[in-house]
C-alpha cells in the first residue's frame, strides 16, 4: 500500500513511521509540518523515515514536527525498532540502526500477542566535551554554567548522547516553568544547533524525575535521549547510582551507564494506528 504509515508511542512520545521506498511524494519541510499537525494532518511528535544504510541493517531519518531533522531519539529508535520487527523487515531480535547521531543496536526484550512491547537500545556514549556537543563554553566541559534565559538564571549541565542536551538540576519541578522558559534555553546563543532541555529532580540514588522541552517539538511527555542525557549528567555529578529509573509524565525508562559512559536504555512501546496518507492531504 503506497504512503502507508504506522503511528506508535513510547510513553506518550508519539511518532509516525514510514518507508522511503513506499512513498510517492516529496517529504518536504512543509509536508512534514502538515502531516505532524494535529488539526490538518495526523498529529505527531515527528516522523521516522526508513531509509537505506550501508553501515547498518537499517537506516533512519528523524524529522521533527517543525520540519528540522534530529540526530537521535531514544523513543523514536524504540518505535522504529518495533516497526521493523512487527512488520517483518527482520526476523532477528537484535539489529543495528544508522542515525545521524551514530550507529545503535536495538534488542527486542518482550513480546505480547506477536507484537513487540519492550525494547532495549544501545544509545552509544555520553560526550561531555563542550565543542563536540556543541556548546559555547569557556571550559572543556560545560557544568553548572550560569545562563540567562527569559530573564531568569539557570545553571546548565551539557552533554551529547548523539544529540545535544542541557540539564538543569532542580529541587522542585513545575510544568508551567519549563513550558515558559524551555524555548529560551533551547534557542540560547551558546547553543549553535539549539538544544534539548531537561529539568531534573533527584528522588533517590536510583530514581530521577524529569520534565522535558524537546528541540523542534516543545514540551514532551517523554524522551529516551533526554532520559539518557539526564542520567549521564546526574551520574557525572555524583548524585546517583549508575542504574536509574527515569520518571517522566508519560512513564518510566530504565537507564544503565557503565564506567566508559556507554548507555543502555529500555522501555515500552505501543502501536496506536496504521493507515495511508490520503490523496487529498498530499494534494493540499
Amino acid at each position: 500500500m503506497k504512503n502507508f504509515f504506522v503511528k506508535s508511542h513510547g510513553l506518550g512520545n508519539d511518532y509516525i513511521v514510514m518507508d522511503s521506498s513506499n512513498i510517492d511524494f516529496e517529504l518536504s519541510r512543509e509536508m512534514i509540518i502538515k502531516i505532524c499537525d494535529v488539526h490538518f494532518g495526523i498529529g505527531s511528535d515527528g516522523i521516522l523515515l526508513k531509509v537505506p544504510s550501508q553501515k547498518a541493517d537499517f537506516g533512519l531519518r528523524i524529522l521533527n514536527p517543525d520540519g528540522s531533522e534530529a540526530e537521535k531519539s531514544g523513543n523514536g529508535l524504540r518505535i522504529f525498532a518495533k516497526y521493523l520487527y512487527d512488520f517483518g523487515f527482520t526476523n532477528g531480535k537484535e539489529f543495528t540502526i544508522e542515525t545521524l547521531g551514530g550507529l545503535v543496536t536495538a534488542l527486542i526484550t518482550e513480546e505480547h500477542n506477536g507484537k513487540t512491547s519492550k525494547i532495549k537500545v544501545d544509545m552509544g556514549k555520553a560526550i561531555f566535551q563542550s565543542n563536540l556537543i556543541p556548546v559555547s563554553c569557556e571550559s572543556d566541559e560545560c557544568f553548572d554554567q550560569p545562563v540567562q534565559a527569559g530573564g531568569k538564571e539557570y545553571l546548565v549541565n551539557c552533554v551529547s548522547v548523539g544529540n545535544p542536551h542541557c540539564v538543569v538540576v532542580k529541587d522542585e519541578l513545575d510544568v508551567d516553568e519549563i513550558m515558559e522558559f524551555g524555548t529560551y534555553l533551547e534557542n540560547h546563543k551558546i547553543f549553535p544547533n539549539r538544544i534539548n532541555v531537561q529539568f531534573a529532580k533527584i528522588i533517590s540514588p536510583d530514581v530521577v524525575e524529569v520534565l522535558i522541552w524537546e528541540r523542534g517539538a516543545g514540551y514532551t511527555l517523554a524522551s529516551g535521549s533526554s532520559s539518557c542525557a539526564v542520567a549521564s549528567v546526574v551520574i557525572k555529578k555524583g548524585l546517583t547510582n549508575r542504574e536509574l529509573t527515569i520518571k517522566m509524565p508519560g512513564g518510566e525508562l530504565k537507564i544503565q551507564i557503565d564506567e566508559d559512559w556507554n548507555i543502555q536504555m529500555e522501555g515500552e512501546v505501543k502501536e496506536i494506528a496504521t493507515g495511508h496518507l490520503s490523496n487529498e492531504l498530499l494534494a493540499s
